[in-house]
């Protein structure tokens, strides 16, 4: 295993003040599924992330509500779905997207709680002038020895203060060039031999996939190494102790079948908590999250207040420690677009069992309805929706989305006007 070099200039102070800043670190990896050991990945090498498992919670259902980067990121910055915030799709370049004018982010309510707020790597939400950074580095997002320096400068800038700091990771989202995987200062190669890697179900079984996959791989090691920079940034600073360290990705890996999509493959991402406050750590929590429950989590874990509407998440830190909480048994999910080319409409909800979707929109060669048995069927296969012998579930599940799409203000229900 490659081993930590010390990329700090500055020992750890030796007393902190008291009342110690309630800071937070919002690690994002970019297009990273379930492919870590702490998820029972035995291939991949991600010892950093394995670490923080073993001393934080390690969430088992975990969603992100649309697997798309900037929808996704849109949700995880304002704790509403994306239908309801107005970044439907992508954000950069001719797709424009934006926040409606009235949608607050994360970093502009704690900066009104007396935070510093700073992003490091990749942010893909607009509009920027919304977020009130105190540091905007949004540039080289793979190499992580920068982004380490970078943040470690962010620290010592905040002088007591509690810090907000959003790293966005550029691994191990493909690039022009494959993945982006070359010489990094600071970073040691960790090769994979593409025949020995799993392909997953959803995809064929062939060399070409079996390249890209080893490449995959190989990425991701490089985002865990940069994980493991910033926790010993943390440790070396002394704000370990007082830092809520949440760690997560935006979608599902950038194959078929995964990103873009509503499948498991592109929803159900790994989500990892490490908090000051916990009694136990090593914890497993199978309770069903959304990512629109991160932003109150973190305004709670912050003492900060809300905006002046309501969000369509919960704080999850008064279940945080608790293996199978109550009440933590249904998620939802809205995709629209990724591209503004890519128009994809979808709406659903995940229960422990099953899986119902809907287009938002008229499809061709789609059917209106979809409903699957995930522990059945987990690759999402045989619709079941046309069985008679789950109509109750299928007329459940059907309402349930209804009267969420209705809560949260979806305008595409005006599309059933014409179905």
């Amino acid at each position: 295993m490659p081993t930590r070099r010390s990329f700090l200039t500055a020992a750890a102070p030796a007393v902190l003040a008291q009342r110690r800043p309630h800071n937070i670190l919002l690690l994002i990896a970019d297009d990273l599924g379930l492919h870590t050991g702490a998820y029972g990945d035995r291939t991949a090498v991600m010892p950093n992330l394995d670490r923080l498992a073993r001393e934080g919670v390690r969430f088992t259902s975990a969603f992100c509500t649309t697997a798309s980067c900037s929808a996704s990121r849109s949700v995880i910055l304002t704790g509403l779905h994306n239908h309801a915030n107005g970044h439907y799709g992508h954000a950069h370049s001719v797709h424009n997207l934006h926040l409606l004018p009235h949608v607050r982010p994360l970093p502009d309510l704690l900066k009104d709680a007396g935070y510093r707020t700073g992003v490091i790597g990749k942010m893909h939400v607009n509009p920027g002038e919304r977020f009130r950074w105190d540091l905007n580095a949004q540039e080289n997002d793979r190499d992580v020895l920068s982004m380490a320096e970078r943040a470690r400068r962010f620290i010592a800038a905040s002088a007591g203060r509690p810090w907000y700091l959003h790293v966005g990771f550029g691994d191990p989202h493909r690039a022009a060039s494959g993945f982006a995987n070359r010489d990094y200062t600071g970073v040691k190669r960790t090769r994979f031999n593409p025949a020995k890697v799993p392909v997953p179900s959803f995809l064929p079984d062939n060399e070409p996939t079996r390249r890209e996959i080893a490449e995959y791989y190989e990425a991701s090691n490089r985002l865990d190494q940069g994980i493991g920079m910033m926790l010993e940034l943390l440790r070396e600073t002394g704000q370990l102790d007082n830092t809520l360290i949440l760690f997560l990705s935006d979608n599902g890996m950038a194959f078929p079948n995964a990103k873009t999509n509503v499948y498991d493959a592109g929803l159900h991402l790994p989500l990892i908590v490490r908090s000051p406050a916990q009694s136990h750590r090593g914890l497993v929590n199978n309770a069903m999250l959304s990512f629109v429950d991160l932003l109150p989590t973190a305004l709670d874990w912050a003492g900060a207040k809300g905006p002046e509407y309501s969000v369509h998440g919960r704080s999850f830190l008064p279940v945080l420690e608790q293996e199978n909480p109550s009440g933590w048994d249904q998620v939802y999910f809205s995709h629209t677009f990724h591209e503004i080319t890519m128009y994809y409409p979808m709406r659903g909800t995940r229960t422990r069992r099953y899986k119902y979707k809907r287009p938002a929109s008229r499809y061709l060669h789609r059917s209106a309805e979809e409903l699957y048995d995930i522990t059945a069927d987990p690759d999402e296969l045989e619709n079941l929706a046309p069985s008679s012998q789950h109509r109750r579930t299928l007329d459940q599940l059907r309402a349930d989305v209804q009267g969420w799409r209705k809560r949260t203000a979806d305008l595409w229900l005006l599309n059933d006007n014409y179905r």
